[in-house]
């Protein structure tokens, strides 16, 4: 398949496809903490990523953990897969009846991938419904039908798009209603001077592409992402002196964002007595489940949520895993925002209702 060019901003494109396919030929070319993961993952993940063959795993340019569990069955779409690590941990994980698609723009990372596939798919009792393509992700429209998506994951790839609006509208296409987007990225406390923005070194290490938190949350709202949620966060390290005197006061960060394809999703938090339950189902989570970094739901203990909680626990795939009481014919007010017990709100970054 031929990626065509959709944006005006093909020099960008252009040199973020010479950086990740002739420049770096391993995660140790890098020169910021960025593109590496900062939290070690879940023990089933970590069981997973020992099924993905070593000549994956050693071009690995992610920057967090974006694949959730209990994914079994679904269909997973993978944005900017390089040479495939996330799209082989997810196809693990969806097992038999699940697929996984991965989509990426160069060629020399897809030929990793796709060369280890037979490696990986003979570990299997059956053979996993894996496939990559390539294509540029702001054109996922010409790629991925409307509607027929349960979860679409990306691990340090959107900063580096010239056209983030259309990434995340395509994505929001793609998805089925009750669909998520669970992704991790770099994002900033400040929108960057249009000097670093131009720097090829400072775009490829996924930094000068990064957006300003508060302006990701208003472009997730215009494209129909209501409510986005923070999972998880850390700040990221400028090893490089010359790298961290060009940004100086700049702040970096590595975030986990949870995006539900849900209309009836507010801006704000309402009330309308709703009580949601954990029922402990999903595997990896038994005695609770972190729905954001401020929601942390115990198992079989009854929390009283707002009206965007109670549905995207309730009306997504996540459903068949929580009990969720009462509807929205009652409106009480605004929720109290407060964090439930055992989350924590410490995160900096901006979004969710409550």
């Amino acid at each position: 398949m031929t990626a065509t060019d959709p944006t005006p901003s093909s020099t960008v494109l252009a040199n973020v496809q010479e950086y990740y396919g002739k420049i770096l030929s391993s995660t140790k070319d890098l020169k910021t903490s960025a593109c590496c993961t900062s939290a070690a993952p879940h023990p089933l993940i970590r069981a997973a990523l020992k099924k993905v063959p070593a000549e994956v795993t050693d071009r690995y340019y992610g920057c967090g953990n974006p694949i959730p569990l209990g994914i079994e069955g679904l269909t997973v779409l993978d944005l900017g897969c390089g040479t495939g690590r996330d799209v082989y941990i997810a196809a693990g994980l969806v097992g038999e009846k699940g697929e996984v698609i991965g989509v990426d723009m160069t060629d020399e990372q897809l030929k990793v991938a796709r060369d280890a596939l037979p490696a990986f798919a003979k570990q299997f009792t059956y053979t996993p419904r894996v496939k990559f393509a390539k294509a540029y992700i702001e054109n996922l429209d010409a790629i991925v039908p409307a509607n027929s998506i349960d979860l679409c994951i990306s691990n340090c790839v959107i900063n580096l798009s010239p056209d983030k609006e259309a990434v995340l509208r395509g994505v929001y296409n793609a998805l089925k209603e009750g669909g998520e987007m669970y992704f991790s990225d770099v994002y900033c406390d400040r929108r960057m001077p249009e000097a670093l923005v131009g720097d090829k070194i400072l775009y490829g290490e996924c930094l000068s592409g990064a957006l300003y938190i508060n302006d990701f949350v208003r472009l997730c709202h215009k494209v129909g992402f209501t409510d986005p949620r923070a999972l998880s966060s850390a700040p990221i390290e400028l090893r490089d002196p010359a790298i961290a005197e060009l940004c100086g006061n700049i702040k970096f960060y590595s975030i986990t964002y949870r995006l539900f394809k849900l209309p009836s999703l507010e801006t704000l938090c309402e009330d309308y007595g709703q009580v949601a339950t954990y029922l402990g189902t999903i595997p990896g989570h038994t005695h609770a489940y972190e729905l954001d970094d401020h929601h942390t739901f115990v198992t079989g203990k009854p929390v009283l949520v707002c009206g965007n909680s109670a549905d995207m626990v309730g009306r997504t795939w996540l459903g068949k895993h929580f009990k969720v009481d009462g509807d929205r014919s009652v409106h009480f007010g605004a929720f109290d925002c407060a964090p439930v017990p055992g989350g924590s709100s410490s995160s900096p970054a901006a979004g969710g209702c409550c």
